[in-house]
């Protein structure tokens, strides 16, 4: 099956639409070198399917709601089904990773291995995710890189090395992981609000939206709001704003060459092409025409090389 090619497609709700694997075997694997850049981040998003994140060089900081997880060289981290997280290098990063759905494993709803394991795994709101670190899960770490390689390179029976593997890995997590009680429902809350939110933000950024219409967007108070977004993702609703509006500007200068400043500016949502670029530059540290010459240099060099999407 080798290695799937980059892509990132939501829907209104920052779920992701994309699909990893096929019908008959749900599983994809996914390698990218990712770098520090402020558009070269794995944006919030959300899928049906777990994921393992597997570090092969570098450092990545991956969020979950209300969790922050730095991962070193081959370390690794499982988010859950449903759960909305981020990544970043911390500043360069390869990154090998599985997307998978529960299904590969438990065959049908029915089975054994649903109703015992998986189900009670997936299901566990205390699980989110979950770090494995080299130093002391490397036999749950050596079965996610025997599958990922087993997928990767197309090996003969691939399709069993990555099953058996993977079962491997989601028992020693079902063993690993405890019931916990509190808290769970106030986490659920939060979690579907900052979905509300964040989707409203990334739908609307081009408009003049304020915090009063994002708290909207999930039916409470602006405080409520401002307290959602820093117990989840630790940042304010309005600094949210800005960066998705810059790095919305940064994908715009790529995508549209001939497109003058003032024209990004705009779409998405200064009405200041100068407060556009001193925005641009405290984030990416040059103004937007550099990034566009900049950037596009480096694209142009990395042409023959092809990269993968970690979903």
């Amino acid at each position: 099956m080798a290695l799937q090619v980059c892509g990132l497609t939501m829907n209104s709700t920052k779920r992701e639409l994309k699909a990893h694997g096929t019908v008959d075997f749900p599983c994809a694997a996914y390698s990218k070198l990712y770098t520090d850049r402020i558009d070269d981040v794995v944006f919030w998003h959300w899928h049906d399917e777990l994921e393992i994140m597997y570090v092969r060089t570098g450092q990545l900081t991956v969020r979950v709601p209300q969790k922050t997880y730095l991962l070193h060289e081959g370390d690794a981290v499982v988010v859950n089904a449903g759960i909305l997280h981020y990544a970043a290098a911390n500043p360069l990063c390869r990154l090998d990773s599985l997307v998978f759905s529960p299904a590969l494993i438990t065959g049908s709803d029915q089975s054994v291995y649903a109703q015992k394991y998986i189900h009670p795994l997936t299901d566990r709101s205390s699980f989110d995710g979950y770090i494995l670190r080299h130093e002391t899960d490397e036999p749950v770490l050596r079965a996610f890189v025997c599958a990922f390689d087993a997928l990767a390179n197309d090996t003969p029976g691939f399709e069993f090395t990555v099953r058996d593997n993977l079962s491997k890995l989601c028992f020693a997590l079902y063993q690993q992981l405890k019931p916990q009680s509190g808290g769970d429902a106030e986490s659920s809350q939060n979690d579907f609000r900052i979905r509300e939110m964040l989707s409203f933000v990334q739908d609307n950024y081009s408009r003049d939206i304020t915090l009063t219409d994002i708290a909207k967007a999930a039916d409470v108070s602006e405080r409520e709001c401002l307290r959602c977004f820093q117990k989840t993702i630790q940042t304010s609703p309005m600094q949210y704003l800005l960066k998705y509006r810059i790095m919305q500007g940064a994908a715009l200068l790529m995508e549209h060459p001939s497109g003058t400043i003032s024209e990004i500016a705009i779409s998405c949502g200064f009405n200041s092409p100068s407060h556009f670029t001193k925005l641009f530059r405290r984030y990416y540290n040059c103004t937007p025409r550099a990034y566009r010459s900049i950037a596009g240099n480096t694209e142009r060099q990395h042409n023959d090389q092809p990269d993968f999407y970690s979903g």
